[in-house]
């Protein structure tokens, strides 16, 4: 199956409008967005005009959308303000992304903050997640945890670590991966070595299962690997490099899966056309 690649897009000025005009920019054939403001809780309501214009667009384009969840979501921490507010947020984006057509919401897999909380923080993993993945539709949206960089107390940053996350809700069906090339690297698998993607997507297969990964964030790296830094940077200009992204695409865990980048916005078309080339 051919994968679809594409940007994180622009919504400033309107969903429909900013996005779509992105995406023809940049030859994208998949969209990433936020529903609200990536860096805080308010969850807007949208407004249905530009929904059902994007929504139509992207369908126009025969292009898969996704939503990527607000950046302070951590269902692990130790704070029960930050937990419900994360629950609250993650809800509305699952709620935003059904009346956008997206096929899935990104979130991060948080942190425990504290060594000692950390069981506390996979508990509640499993009391915020199960109720949020039991009521989605069979033809709704995903859920797709991302793994972290690292560092702190990350409840998954190095595939290995997705085994516990998911058994946390009973390996539910509707909790799928959404692997990112630089927090993979920043954690420590070094993609860039001869086989280093290979190994590392063979492993996520055997951890997760050969159906959960969902979506792919395609972003080369500034810093060495196992920096635990999320630093990202255009395809092949970085420490991965471009021989990593090509290797990826020869895995079949990837075929069919969209390819979003993340890369600094200004390299979105370059990174897109070297992506499809290495495809």
């Amino acid at each position: 199956m051919t994968n679809a690649v594409g940007a994180h897009a622009p919504t400033a000025g309107g969903l429909a409008k900013a996005a779509l005009a992105y995406v023809d920019t940049v030859a994208a054939t998949a969209v990433q967005v936020f529903v609200g403001n990536p860096r805080g809780w308010a969850r807007p309501a949208g407004d249905p005009r530009q929904d059902e214009a994007f929504t139509a667009g992207c369908h126009t384009r025969r292009i898969p959308s996704y939503v990527h969840a607000s950046l302070l979501v951590n269902i692990g921490s130790p704070t029960a303000a930050t937990v419900e507010q994360s629950r609250e947020v993650l809800a509305h984006a699952l709620v935003r992304a059904a009346a956008i057509g997206a096929h899935g919401v990104v979130f991060h897999a948080g942190s425990s903050v504290d060594a000692e909380h950390t069981p506390a923080a996979m508990r509640q993993v499993r009391q915020v997640l199960l109720p949020l993945l039991d009521a989605l539709p069979d033809d709704g949206p995903r859920l797709l945890v991302e793994p972290s960089a690292g560092g702190g107390r990350s409840l998954a940053a190095r595939v290995e670590d997705l085994g516990p996350y998911l058994d946390a809700v009973d390996r539910h069906p509707r909790l799928g991966v959404c692997f990112d090339t630089c927090h993979a690297w920043a954690a420590g698998h070094d993609l860039a070595k001869p086989g280093g993607m290979t190994l590392t997507l063979d492993s996520l297969v055997e951890v997760c299962g050969p159906d959960r990964l969902g979506l792919v964030h395609a972003n080369d790296s500034k810093d060495p690997v196992g920096s635990t830094r999320d630093r990202h940077e255009a395809i092949g200009k970085g420490m991965i490099g471009s021989e990593a992204f090509a290797e990826m695409f020869r895995h079949p865990a990837i075929a069919g899966a969209p390819i979003i980048v993340e890369t600094p916005g200004e390299t979105h078309a370059a990174d897109i056309s070297l992506l499809r080339g290495l495809r």
